[in-house]
């Protein structure tokens, strides 16, 4: 009980935002659809949405944080650690999942020596599995930083990690 308490208690103080990002907020406070345009402000300054901001967000937003929580879990978009600073995307949908997509995670966690939706140590890598990247005829596919990679093969993935390692 202790545990729950302490995750959901108010913060004592509110925290100091960022001018351009307090300015977004109170610019967007009485707008229809304010708080995923806030959030993505959020996440685009941070690279993810971090607890003491989601706190803040609700007291300047007047919402309770169970609503912020339940926006930033249900889109897969929203991040509740920092990432890597090299996201990996493996495409789950449908035509890559048949392909092969579950076994390009499976040798991608074997590389960079993390699991499912976890950064490696180093803060160089995290890796994901999405819905669908959108690029079906390339299956398996899959995102770093964005960039896509088509018609992968678990023999390319060591490859790709190399590429971005020294960036």
């Amino acid at each position: 009980m202790q545990a729950v308490q302490e995750a959901t208690a108010l913060p004592k103080q509110s925290i100091e935002l960022p001018e351009d990002l307090a300015q977004f907020i109170e610019a967007w406070k009485t707008k229809p659809g304010n708080l995923i345009m806030v959030l993505h402000k959020v996440q685009g300054h941070y690279g993810y949405v971090p607890r003491d901001v989601a706190f803040e967000v609700a007291a300047r937003l007047d919402v309770p944080l169970a609503k912020i929580y339940g926006v930033i879990t249900f889109y897969h978009f929203f991040k509740l650690r920092k990432p890597g600073k090299h996201q990996i995307a493996v495409c789950m949908g449908t035509a890559c999942y048949l392909k092969g997509g579950e076994d390009i995670i499976k040798e991608f966690e074997t590389i960079v020596g993390v699991g499912l939706n976890q950064t490696t140590t180093d803060g160089l890598f995290s890796l994901e599995a999405v819905r669908c990247i959108g690029c079906c005829g390339l299956a398996p596919v899959l995102t770093v930083d964005g960039e896509v990679f088509g018609r992968v093969t678990k023999d390319q993935l060591a490859g790709i990690v190399a590429k971005y390692r020294g960036k």
